[in-house]
């Protein structure tokens, strides 16, 4: 009788982010990736000790191909908003991975590789050393909530999303006006949170980035 067929590394990690494109973090777990290989849960844990080191591997394979091909160009603000943008792009493409990166993060060659360009670019806005361990903690929470945000509404299928945009004009375009008079006011104006959501992640960020060049000390005269 044949046995078991082995499964590489990289056949593990397909398997796991093609079942998570179909469910989520939540429901995913070994033993389904297991039986989606037709294998058993003990040979895959050759290669991964537990679920969150597999979540973190598929995460950091986001975080790869979003650096695959990069090369900083510009001053310290074009570097960072082309890192975001980025892994922006890439979790796109994969919106359910999304919430796994935001959730369980990554430790992999992937997440080294934008560490090392976003604390590089820090270092080249003229922040002190001193500074910049707490400054790039703020900035990566920043962009990893709003990919993570928007990965959620991605996920979102067509019909789900008619629903919210049809419980979303009812909430809005019919709020009374006596008792909710500024939503009413702007009611024609407010957008869904779908909308428009690159525009919003660009200037965030750049409100975010401003806020960090204001704060480098200017050379003394």
């Amino acid at each position: 009788m044949a046995g078991r067929r082995r499964w590489s590394t990289e056949q593990i990690l397909d398997a796991a982010a093609e079942l998570l494109l179909t469910g989520d973090a939540e429901t995913f777990s070994v033993r389904r990736l297991a039986a989606a290989l037709g294998t058993d849960s003990s040979s895959l844990y050759r290669h991964f000790r537990n679920k969150t080191e597999l979540l973190r591997a598929v995460a950091d394979r986001i975080l790869l191909s979003a650096m695959d091909g990069y090369r900083p160009e510009g001053d310290w603000k074009q570097r960072l908003t082309a890192t975001a943008l980025r892994l922006r792009a890439a979790f796109g493409q994969q919106p359910q991975l999304a919430a796994v990166w935001g959730r369980h993060g990554s430790g992999g060659a992937g997440s080294r590789l934008v560490m090392e360009e976003v604390l590089r670019a820090l270092r080249a806005s003229g922040l002190p050393d001193e500074e910049i361990p707490a400054c790039y903690h703020r900035l990566v929470v920043l962009i990893a909530s709003l990919i993570t945000a928007e990965g959620g509404f991605g996920a979102v299928g067509a019909e789900e999303h008619e629903q919210g945009m049809e419980q979303f004009r009812v909430a809005v375009l019919g709020a009374d006006p006596d008792r909710f008079p500024t939503l009413a006011h702007f009611a024609r104006e407010i957008r869904p949170l779908g909308a428009d959501r690159r525009a919003a992640f660009e200037e965030i960020l750049a409100a975010h980035l401003a806020h960090i060049e204001a704060s480098v000390p200017r050379p003394r005269p």
